[in-house]
């Protein structure tokens, strides 16, 4: 018999019960005393009776009810509803144990039992399912190992789903400067990236001041034409994109260059990590 079967059997249980208790409360009623005279005669004798307290039944029907709306829910609903219990608990569940915990019967249901254990984030052992995060570290230790093999970054939404307090940790990471946490400029999401102090340098002040003196050409072509000078082929080729806009009629005037903008005290400064990029700033500072 199915759920619905039961609830409509065990509702009309509870009105047979309700009928039967109502007639043995009023067969249980003392008759009314004789009437004596009395100051008090007036008041009929009924009046001086209780009423009966209403029967109260289980509220079982309420929970039936609840899980039957899981079950005959759609199958993703249900699927989400059990990720997000062995996200939460990050505990190996039974189906029976998983049934008893949020009511979605997997034994009974093949379309969501198939489709968890397929699923990419669930692990199954072929008795238990739990929660499978994308990278398997338990701790802050695991997650600075595993930072440490992307030299180029690894991404935080891909560390989010590890451990519960992972986020904390990078941010204790960052703190203690094993890691810098930084935001890319083109996707707009938080990159790890390891700090290996082995690989920090000096830099000669001959070496930053060259760097500085090279005066790039404002315009592209010239720019193509130092590069094929050191053996070099440019990845554009500026001349023939501007004939190109010269017969569709766009206009290929090289942008001016912009002035360089000197750094100030009221710059905002977004690379606090290369101090040798600011010395301008602390030589004008110590000259006030």
């Amino acid at each position: 018999m199915d759920l619905k079967g039961q609830l409509d059997r065990f509702k009309k249980q509870q009105e047979r019960c309700q009928s039967t208790l109502s007639s043995i409360n009023a067969s249980r009623a003392p008759p009314s005393a004789p009437s004596r005279p009395s100051s008090s005669s007036s008041v009929p004798a009924a009046a001086s009776l209780k009423p009966a307290p209403p029967v109260k039944f289980s509220n079982d029907t309420e929970r039936l009810q609840f899980i039957n709306s899981i079950r005959k829910g759609p199958v993703g609903a249900q699927i989400k509803r059990v990720i997000e219990l062995l996200f939460e608990t990050r505990q190996a569940f039974t189906p029976e144990q998983i049934n008893e915990r949020c009511y979605v019967d997997m034994l009974s249901n093949k379309a969501v039992f198939d489709s968890l254990r397929n699923n990419p984030k669930v692990y199954y052992d072929g008795r238990r399912f739990s929660y499978k995060a994308k990278h398997d570290v338990k701790d802050k230790n695991q997650l600075l190992s595993l930072i440490k093999k992307y030299p180029a970054g690894i991404a935080a939404v891909d560390l989010k789903d590890a451990y519960p307090n992972v986020m904390d940790d990078l941010q204790a990471l960052k703190a203690s400067k094993h890691i810098w946490f930084l935001s890319n400029a083109d996707s707009q999401e938080d990159i790890a990236y390891p700090n290996d102090f082995k690989g920090q340098i000096e830099v000669d002040d001959e070496f930053k001041s060259l760097f500085r003196d090279i005066d790039i050409p404002s315009d592209l072509l010239d720019v193509e034409k130092e590069l094929q000078k050191i053996g070099l082929k440019p990845v554009m080729n500026t001349a023939q994109r501007r004939a190109a806009a010269q017969i569709q009629g766009v206009s290929n005037k090289p942008k001016q260059k912009k002035k360089k903008q000197e750094i100030s005290k009221r710059t905002k400064l977004t690379n606090a990590h290369l101090p040798e990029l600011f010395q301008n700033l602390n030589a004008s500072s110590s000259r006030n």
